[in-house]
């Protein structure tokens, strides 16, 4: 079943006070958003979690991984992505048990989605949980890709545009894992990659606004997840026009 969450929405109900900045809640859980009546999810489930991170200039977030493979995507501010200088947007992917950063904020701030297909307890830092780390590795390779977005089209170039127009960023990969840009004209519509391809997908609005399941349009900034048994997902571009990233996992290893 297709999920889908405003920006306007998430950021009136979820947003919290986080070390160094806000944290604001989009799907599923995360730290920030658990009680102690909270039952954690089957971590080999399949379970959406997406949440947008905010942070003040200066701020560091070292050397760490995660248990679940994840989307990341940096939608203002500026930092330095582990060896990556971000001005901008830009996408990166980690696989399980791939540790990657330092992340530090520079003087305009970071702001960046973290986007997940399985429930995950929380970062893992280096240097402390490095046999952790070599324990996961005998059945997870390190596998990274990052892959920056030419600068987000304005509602005035997004109405100019003949027909919409579609990009790979992160490319196809055999086993599914990719990431597309689309930008659309207003009420233009695009048809996604099959969904059976990958292990999920998730898709996020970085100007303009998306008509999905409702009619009212997505504002910039909001995300859905499409599963691997929906259809392929056909959204429109509202009034300004749509600005989009689809990123998709890889098809999720059978437990």
């Amino acid at each position: 079943m297709v999920q889908v969450m405003d920006a306007r929405e998430a950021r009136e109900k979820n947003r919290r006070p986080a070390r160094e900045g806000f944290n604001t809640l989009y799907m599923g859980l995360n730290r920030y958003h658990r009680t102690a009546e909270t039952v954690e999810p089957d971590p080999n489930a399949l379970y959406p979690v997406a949440f947008l991170v905010e942070k003040e200039p200066g701020s560091v977030i070292h050397p760490h991984f995660h248990v679940t493979e994840q989307f990341q995507v940096v939608v203002g501010g500026s930092c330095t992505f582990g060896v990556h200088e971000v001005d901008g947007v830009a996408v990166h992917y980690t696989g399980p048990f791939s540790s990657y950063g330092p992340i530090t904020a520079k003087d305009k701030g970071l702001a960046f989605f973290t986007l997940r297909n399985g429930f995950d307890q929380g970062a893992q830092y280096m240097p402390e949980k490095r046999l952790n780390l070599r324990e996961g590795r005998q059945r997870w390779q390190h596998r990274e890709a990052t892959a920056e977005v030419p600068v987000v089209a304005t509602a005035a170039e997004l109405s100019a545009l003949p027909a919409p127009r579609s990009d790979a960023i992160i490319e196809p990969a055999a086993d599914g894992l990719g990431s597309w840009r689309h930008r659309l004209p207003p009420g233009a519509s695009i048809t996604g990659p099959d969904p059976a391809t990958g292990g999920g997908q998730f898709w996020l609005v970085l100007s303009g606004s998306l008509v999905v399941t409702d009619p009212e349009p997505l504002a910039p900034r909001s995300c859905v997840f499409v599963t691997p048994d929906d259809a392929a997902a056909r959204p429109v571009a509202g009034p300004e026009g749509a600005d989009v990233v689809c990123m998709q996992f890889p098809v999720r290893p059978k437990h």
